[in-house]
């Protein structure tokens, strides 16, 4: 038996580890940016135009299964950090694998060499974009004889699936805190746990796995989702939740607690609102909100929102408006998820024109674009 390690391919890799289971920032091509802005000079992000520049915390998606001339176009010129894929992308493994091939190959020369985000929502159960593990859904994972090992065993699951055809960040796992059979969280599966504590270990379990094998996590949704009932959809329209505040950090945000512990590189804020924390804006465009994550629950990490295209934001204007509002909460990653790559190209030239105006904060803007490319720098 030859005992010389033989390499394997991102696919081979992936059949190993399965079978195992069951049994930075780069920048060239100086522009006068500098110059036009003196106070940027000494940022990583000065040589970017401003287009570019808004770029580094957008997330574009498209629709059928190869990319527009649009979306390479931007990957190639540096518009965009990423890209989020949906069922309809997928006809099968080594189709979007070849597909992120492309992607690659094209951001090699961006002038922000970092990889891309390519990302999908690998939850497990009934949210799943690519074909195979993590087959069981939160709940069932919950319910389990041993909920930690499962959760564990799913995250490696889902890292070593998405790592295998080239994706390096999934939008899971759910750290709702369900209520009530049968309510929003519960109705999908989606929830460990009505045990906050349980949805912590769990939660923890599945980030570190999942991150083990290099594939970055996303905490969702922030503040928690759980008291929602089953008609409380923010993807179909406005959702107020009456919660208390005292009820919501010991319950609901106790799982980010954990999370945060557990290293997870990403949180996404909910659409929600929340009145006992912020009565008049949903999670996602409340600095208030972004901040209690920041500095009550000290998160250092990125942040992402959900899909800007959702009906909770349907009295908040156009995806330009919606864009330049979640950016200025302080949101990090702007998720422009409706298929449509002219999606995120309306959320850059919005950041771009709110940036070189004055109207949306630089520096602030940049330090959530610097923590996007330090995620980036870490990935493969």
């Amino acid at each position: 038996m030859n005992s010389t390690p033989q390499p394997l391919s991102r696919r081979g890799a992936l059949l190993a580890g399965t079978a195992a289971l069951a049994g930075g920032l780069g920048l060239a091509g100086r522009t006068d940016a500098a110059v036009r802005n003196p106070e940027r000079a000494r940022s990583p992000l000065a040589s970017l135009t401003p287009p570019q520049r808004a770029g580094q915390c957008v997330i574009h998606s498209y629709p059928g299964l190869t990319p527009p001339a649009r979306l390479m176009d931007a990957i190639r010129q540096g518009r965009t950090a990423g890209v989020i894929f949906f069922g309809e992308n997928i006809k099968g493994l080594s189709q979007i694998e070849g597909v992120i091939q492309e992607m690659k190959e094209a951001n090699a020369s961006a002038p922000v060499t970092a990889p891309l985000l390519l990302m999908t929502d690998q939850e497990g159960g009934l949210v799943r974009r690519l074909p195979g593990e993590p087959v069981l859904s939160a709940k069932e994972v919950g319910a389990s004889a041993n909920p930690e090992g499962q959760a564990e065993f799913t995250g490696s699951g889902a890292g070593m699936n998405l790592a295998g055809v080239g994706m390096n960040v999934n939008l899971a796992p759910v750290l709702d805190v369900y209520r009530a059979a049968g309510d929003f969280t519960d109705q999908y599966k989606r929830s460990y746990s009505k045990d906050q504590e349980a949805v912590g270990t769990c939660g923890s379990a599945f980030i570190t796995a999942q991150q083990d094998a290099g594939v970055a996590a996303t905490a969702k949704h922030f503040p928690g989702l759980g008291p929602a009932s089953a008609n409380q959809n923010t993807d179909l329209g406005p959702v107020t939740l009456t919660t208390s505040a005292s009820t919501l950090r010991s319950i609901d945000e106790a799982p980010y607690r954990a999370a945060i512990s557990a290293g997870t590189k990403l949180v996404m804020l909910s659409w929600a609102v929340y009145r006992a924390l912020d009565a008049d804006r949903p999670a996602g465009l409340s600095p208030t909100i972004v901040g209690e994550l920041r500095n009550q629950l000290g998160f250092r990490g990125v942040t992402v929102t959900d899909a800007l295209e959702a009906g909770a934001l349907r009295a908040y204007g156009s995806t330009a408006k919606r864009a330049v509002l979640a950016a200025t909460a302080g949101m990090d990653l702007i998720l422009c998820s409706s298929r449509d790559a002219a999606q995120g190209d309306e959320a850059v030239t919005a950041l771009s024109d709110a940036l070189m105006a004055g109207t949306l904060d630089g520096t602030a803007f940049d330090a959530g674009a610097e923590r996007v490319n330090a995620l980036r720098g870490s990935l493969s």
